[in-house]
């Protein structure tokens, strides 16, 4: 349906037509409840689901000849269903160990404050950038950073003339394929590049303010966005296509996450609220506890996640209690003077997907890494990593043995003050474990 449109072509929300990808789907599901019950659709969908399984780990076995396929299969299928339920953790924190100051690697390019980064999906490439609006490729190398490729920003307006960004570039996401980046500015603007090229191949139009929040859904190509018009909007990337909108929060959104289930988590700022957002039903789950600005938030795993907020708190949650499972006040302990003291913003967190390891960031001096508690029902301080500046951004590694953090001399959100011996960077942090093997992958309590 979409061959006809040229690759750069700008792509609205405003349209008053039905996208293509979103049409198919409505019908394929109005064919399929007349073809087939529930339980007939669940079991096709299973034994579909068996056969590829058994295709794939027939293909591996035949490389590995000491494993059986239904071996195989059995401990994937063990896997999935974990992941599915949020009780897949890995019991790495107890073993991290603190790293070497000299071995912490940083990467300089962008001239303002570094705002957002991804790690591609095999952990060789940084993807970053900035309030100066340049998008920076750089290559994740054991003994030194390369930078790849750059895109340098513009004026505001000068879009359809230049590649880049013509305003801060707040978020962005690359799909679990590593094929496609999403990059999200002030300027309302969602930009969809080729991971490999560093080439923009559209443009989306449609929020009304600025672009703050962006993820691909895990294993598919639909992307995800959040603004501070205070919507979340849904697009087909590989079909070049709006999806739906859905509106929810009385203030602006701060932060975005999502991993395989077709839904995604936001922060509220101001109206003090974490929201998940289920998007086949077009409803959504109202999440509360802060007492500030709820600035940054991720997904730990299907069932669990962390937020940040301006009054120091760091919040970790169950997508079945409205609550926090646990909150560590001043997290990053108080700032000013005698009397005037203020919590330390939390300004990112990063979570080790299915693991007991999270990091926090904010102006304090450091990133501090968290060991979440049996049930994540309690948040335990590990250790701090001295970082100076503005921590706007952190990501582990799929690996999970390094830690990547942007770093600039002001909030990503704004200018309130100025850090000045801070350099605009990335830093990428080695994490070692103990000697000892560490824990392996174990069922947690929900």
């Amino acid at each position: 349906a979409m061959a006809g449109r040229p690759a750069d072509e700008e792509v609205s929300s405003d349209s008053e037509t039905e996208s293509p990808w979103l049409g198919r789907r409505r019908r394929e599901a109005a064919e399929e409840e007349v073809e087939e019950t529930p339980q007939e659709k669940k079991l096709r969908l299973a034994k579909q689901y068996l056969e590829e399984l058994r295709q794939l780990e027939e293909e591996r076995a035949e490389e590995e000849e000491e494993l059986e396929p239904a071996d195989l299969i059995g401990d994937r299928l063990k896997e999935d269903v974990l992941e599915q339920r949020g009780r897949l953790q890995r019991l790495v924190a107890k073993d991290v160990q603190p790293p070497d100051p000299a071995k912490i690697r940083v990467l300089r390019g962008h001239q303002l404050p570094v705002t957002c980064l991804v790690i591609s999906p095999d952990d060789r490439f940084i993807f970053s950038a900035s309030k100066d609006g340049s998008l920076i490729k750089c290559k994740w190398e054991v003994d030194s950073g390369k930078r790849l490729c750059t895109v340098p920003g513009g004026k505001k307006g000068t879009e359809e003339r230049h590649m880049g960004h013509a305003s801060q570039v707040l978020c962005m996401a690359i799909s679990s394929d590593g094929k496609y980046l999403a990059t999200g500015d002030r300027n309302k603007l969602i930009m969809i590049w080729d991971a490999a090229t560093c080439k923009r191949l559209h443009i989306f139009t449609g929020h009304r303010d600025a672009v703050s929040g962006l993820s691909f859904r895990k294993g598919t190509h639909q992307l995800y966005s959040a603004s501070h018009d205070r919507c979340v909007k849904v697009w087909d990337v590989a079909e070049n296509a709006y999806v739906e909108t859905l509106f929810g929060h009385q203030d602006i959104i701060t932060g975005l996450d999502s991993l395989r289930r077709e839904c995604c988590v936001t922060a509220g700022g101001r109206d003090g609220t974490v929201r998940l957002w289920k998007i086949p039903e077009e409803s959504q789950l109202v999440f509360s506890g802060h007492q500030g600005s709820i600035d940054c938030i991720q997904l730990i795993n299907e069932e669990h996640m962390v937020s940040g907020a301006d009054d120091g708190s760091v919040a970790l949650w169950g997508l079945t209690k409205k609550k926090p499972l646990a909150l560590a006040r001043q997290a990053h302990g108080e700032q000013g003077a005698q009397g005037l003291q203020q919590p330390c913003w939390i300004s990112a967190v990063a979570a080790l997907r299915n693991s007991d390891l999270l990091a926090t960031g904010s102006h304090s001096g450091s990133v501090k890494l968290w060991k979440c508690g049996e049930g994540f029902r309690k948040l335990e301080h590990l250790l701090d990593i001295p970082l100076v500046g503005f921590v706007n951004s952190l990501k582990f590694s799929a690996a999970g043995d390094f830690l990547v953090a942007g770093i600039g001399q002001e909030h990503r959100l704004g200018r309130w003050w100025r850090i000045k011996e801070a350099k605009n960077s990335i830093c990428i942090i080695p994490l070692k474990q103990k000697t000892t093997a560490s824990s392996p992958e174990s069922p947690g309590s929900s």
